[in-house]
Formats: structure tokens, C-alpha cells, sequence
């Protein structure tokens, strides 16, 4: 599996991208991301690829989202982490998270936490983040579609 940054080129994959309703109450669809993103270039869209096929999305932004979440300057948040329903359970999101600490690492040097938020009825997602190494410090928020935990990982300073 490769993690890479959206380009232009990307657009026919991401049009292919599906989610399932269950999903979208918890996500968004990772055109709408990328067209955030044009306006905010904080937000960094990120494709997980195998096989040349685009099987997880997600967003990372070091500008204000992470800002909602916490004090800390060396943070970055994951947005809008999905899978194409038609590639879930194949641990691509598992593999996707496995590598995200490193990718982090090489592209944001000065980055010593990742964070990310779920809806507390998520609780497939967050059996998924824990099992990656993520911790739930008990930390709550209020989102748009309810309340939301927000989990951390750190980075390891080298």
C-alpha cells in the first residue's frame, strides 16, 4: 500500500470512491474534502492506494481544525477517514493507519501528534483506532452529528 497526496490526476479515482449511507452519517464523501480543500490549504487530501485502486481516503490538516481539539502547536488532525465500501474488511484502513505515523513524520517534521475525532456511536471505527495505537484520553467534544471522542497518537521524537 502506498499513501500519497491528492493531485489532479487522482480526480477519476475519487469519482469512483463509494461510501454507503451507515458511513456518510459519520464521514464525507472524499470529493466534497477535496473541493474544501482548494479554499484551505491546511487540508491535505491523502489516497491510500493497492493495486492501483483507491481503497481508503482521508484528510490531514495542520491549520485550524486541530485548533478545536487541542492546545498542543505540534498536532495534526485526520478528517474524514473512510473506505470504499467495496474494499472494507480486507484491512486497508488497518494497513492505512499503520502507515500514516511515518508518512507523517517524513512529510511534517516538526509534528509530534496525530489526533482524530469519532462519534461515540462509531464504535467500529473506534475498535479500529485503538487497535492502531490510538488513545482515548477521555476527551469529548460536540460535532456537527453528535459527540464526539477525540483520540491521539503520538509521534515519536527521534
Amino acid at each position: 500500500m502506498e499513501l500519497r497526496f491528492y493531485k489532479q490526476q487522482d480526480l477519476a479515482l475519487i469519482e469512483q470512491y463509494q461510501l454507503r449511507e451507515e458511513q456518510l452519517r459519520y464521514t464525507a464523501m472524499p470529493g466534497e474534502c477535496i473541493e474544501l480543500s482548494k479554499t484551505d490549504v491546511h487540508r491535505l487530501p491523502v489516497l491510500a492506494i493497492e493495486d492501483e485502486r483507491l481503497v481508503t481516503f482521508f484528510v490531514l490538516d495542520k491549520g485550524k481544525g486541530p485548533k478545536a481539539y487541542t492546545s498542543n502547536e505540534d498536532t495534526i488532525l485526520i478528517r474524514a477517514f473512510s473506505t470504499d465500501y467495496r474494499y472494507q474488511g480486507f484491512g486497508y484502513a488497518k494497513k492505512a493507519l499503520s502507515l500514516l505515523p511515518a508518512f507523517v513524520c517524513s512529510h511534517f517534521q516538526d509534528t509530534k501528534e496525530i489526533i482524530l475525532a469519532v462519534n461515540v456511536k462509531n464504535t467500529i471505527a473506534q475498535g479500529l483506532y485503538k487497535k492502531c495505537g490510538y488513545m482515548d484520553h477521555g476527551e469529548r467534544r460536540m460535532g456537527k452529528k453528535g459527540e464526539l471522542i477525540i483520540m491521539s497518537y503520538p509521534l515519536s521524537v527521534s
